[in-house]
């Protein structure tokens, strides 16, 4: 459903966020999002007047991945900001993201290293739209959405799978080709949309259905991210 029609109004501020995701060559991928702000008008600001058609912020923060969702290496870029040759000195400091997860507290852990002070507002909002963004690229391409825990490989990502092993008509449908996993797909229960009694889940994943895993069992997805990086430690 559309939104509701608005009263007369008129446009006063414009704020945009794109996060793309693209597979490396190395087999690591780049997760890269952009902030923009712009006014359309001239725009006083402390450190002069920045002209209509000229962003206030354009901000972008690429983070590069494995495919256990661990941030093996991360870059910032402030292009236009409201105050040139300062807000640009915070950006070496998300450098401190490498090591996190995406799958394990990372907007959490990203806000207590890099907020207030210790970064830039709106390069660590930057942050929060990381793992779902990682998560919507690997899905059906590195993730079989099918099956349990994030990290099962999709079916046509997989190397064991022949190029001319047929792909059977569960799978065709959308359905789990086996019942060889224990563990919900990895997107269920986490939206209202994918609740575990909802008509989506009794439609699309009839196996689930009613069937919520409990908290201690969900906890166990993220048990990867958290022994590497314990590891790391």
């Amino acid at each position: 459903m559309p939104l509701s029609p608005p009263v007369s109004r008129r446009l006063r501020h414009r704020r945009a966020i794109c996060a793309e995701a693209y597979e490396r060559e190395d087999g690591l991928w780049d997760i890269e999002a952009c902030l923009t702000d712009e006014k359309p008008r001239d725009v006083v600001l402390a450190s002069g007047v920045r002209p209509n058609g000229l962003p206030i912020h354009e901000l972008w923060l690429r983070i590069t991945i494995d495919r256990k969702l661990n941030v093996v290496d991360a870059e910032a870029s402030s292009d236009w900001v409201p105050y040139p040759g300062i807000c640009q000195t915070a950006t070496p400091a998300y450098r401190a993201l490498i090591g996190l997860n995406l799958f394990n507290n990372f907007r959490r852990d990203a806000n207590r290293l890099l907020g207030g002070t210790a970064g830039c507002t709106h390069l660590t909002e930057l942050c929060a739209v990381m793992p779902t963004a990682a998560i919507q690229a690997f899905a059906g391409d590195v993730w079989n959405t099918n099956s349990g825990a994030p990290g099962e490989k999709a079916a046509d990502a997989d190397p064991a799978r022949g190029a001319s092993e047929p792909v059977s008509a569960d799978e065709q449908a959308g359905r789990p080709a086996t019942e060889s996993t224990d563990k919900p797909p990895f997107q269920l229960g986490r939206c209202h949309a994918l609740r575990f009694d909802g008509e989506a889940v009794q439609q699309f994943y009839p196996r689930w259905y009613g069937r919520a895993p409990r908290a201690e069992e969900r906890a166990e997805g993220a048990s990867d991210g958290q022994a590497a990086r314990a590891a790391r430690r």
